[in-house]
């Protein structure tokens, strides 16, 4: 009786043994899983159904002027200010001030002529040259202003391209020397192409300098329709003379 009992014992207890290993291994396996899952990230806890994802799905959104003027890496993006002649007031008085002076030339000629009741043609080809020199600079401004490396306008083929755009025209209205209408709507396309690039366009400039733009263009522009008002007044008089004569 006494060896069956002893061995009857060592069984149950070698029973006991391995039931209270096997839940000791499942005890350390239940933690190890619920410290993997806390340090895991949140989307392997919980996946989300086709359905939610589809719902909680985000639309792609693109800032228009990265796609068309293309946004420099590493460069933050400068939104454009909001256009107002207003702004006009917060321009620096050093570009305020050589701004409005540079009117001079375009404003003078027609004023000359009008007070001395005649169309000089040197003069109206001297306002063209200025002119187109003019509108020359400001393509060349353009072009100076996407070269530097915190500049919010890319020295990609749009902003250099139509940088240089403005110097051609310039170029074909010097060469209308013996045509000053010619040479003057070349100008006045030359400023009105420069003004629509800086305000719808290419991106960067401040509002001040927008509406400086917008003033200085438009009183050169009826500078020079005010030169060819004068010229053409002044040939339907010499055809009026003529036969009299």
């Amino acid at each position: 009786m006494m060896p069956s009992t002893l061995i009857r014992r060592i069984t149950q207890g070698g029973l006991q043994r391995r039931s209270l290993q096997q839940i000791l291994r499942r005890s350390s396996t239940l933690r190890e899983t619920q410290t993997l899952l806390s340090r895991s990230p949140p989307t392997l806890i919980c996946r989300q159904s086709s359905t939610d994802r589809f719902l909680n799905a985000r639309p792609i959104t693109c800032h228009p002027s990265r796609l068309c003027h293309g946004h420099r890496p590493g460069v933050p993006h400068a939104k454009d200010e909001a256009f107002s002649m207003k702004a006009l007031a917060q321009a620096p008085k050093p570009a305020l001030y050589l701004g409005l002076s540079g009117l001079l030339p375009f404003v003078s000629a027609p004023l000359f002529m009008a007070a001395t009741g005649s169309f000089c043609p040197q003069v109206a080809h001297a306002q063209v040259v200025y002119g187109a020199t003019i509108v020359s600079f400001l393509g060349g401004a353009r072009w100076g202003f996407a070269i530097p490396e915190g500049s919010p306008a890319r020295p990609d083929w749009m902003n250099l391209g139509n940088s240089v755009v403005p110097s051609l025209i310039a170029w074909l209205a010097l060469l209308c020397r013996d045509n000053v209408a010619e040479g003057a709507l070349l100008v006045l396309m030359g400023l009105g192409l420069s003004l629509h690039y800086d305000l719808t366009l290419l991106p960067g400039y401040p509002a001040w300098f927008k509406a400086m733009r917008t003033l200085l263009t438009l009183v050169a522009t009826f500078s020079l329709v005010a030169t060819l008002a004068l010229k053409k007044f002044r040939h339907k008089e010499e055809a009026v003379t003529e036969p009299q004569s």
